[in-house]
């Protein structure tokens, strides 16, 4: 029987356009988006969290989309546009959402945070002013365990006021 740790890796060379830069990467094909953009590109904003699914942490955008990193595959994303937290705003110049995030104390121990920040950017381009449900609703997919939602839901609120401002 061959040893597991000695058989080849299929590997595939990739272009993966990472908050609006190109990246090389050459990854084997079974690892997720997730940890190809901790693991090989840095950028571990993008959490760890379930793995199935079921839980955010991993959220990311792609196309202005959210979407799950721990369950697609870089190949599936090649030449689309992905964006990450570390792509939302500049430690100088937090975007809105992020501002109203710290303002209102609506991360706690901010292990959610990146998912429900990216869910809710990708809401607020399409939905300048949002009603409270569609605000639930669009960040249904991202659970948190430390909050009860409502500072979370005043944050986005407080940020989609001030973009239209």
């Amino acid at each position: 029987m061959l040893n597991e740790l000695e058989r080849s890796v299929e590997r595939v060379a990739l272009t993966l356009r990472v908050n609006e830069e190109e990246y090389q990467a050459l990854v084997p094909v079974h690892k997720t988006l997730l940890e190809v953009l901790r693991e090989d590109l840095g950028l571990t904003g993008t959490k760890h969290g379930c793995e199935l699914g079921e839980c955010g942490t991993c959220t990311v955008l792609v196309d202005a989309e959210p979407q799950l990193s721990c369950l697609l595959l870089p190949i599936q994303v090649e030449g689309r546009a992905i964006t990450t937290v570390e792509g939302m705003g500049t430690t100088s110049e937090l975007h809105p959402l992020q501002r109203a995030f710290i303002e209102l104390g609506a991360a706690q121990c901010g292990y959610c945070t990146p998912g429900m920040l990216l869910s809710a950017w990708s809401l607020l381009e399409r939905d300048s002013a949002p009603s409270r449900d569609v605000i639930r609703e669009a960040l249904a997919g991202n659970l948190c365990r430390c909050t009860g939602y409502a500072k979370i839901i005043e944050a986005v609120e407080l940020a989609a006021e001030r973009i239209r401002r």
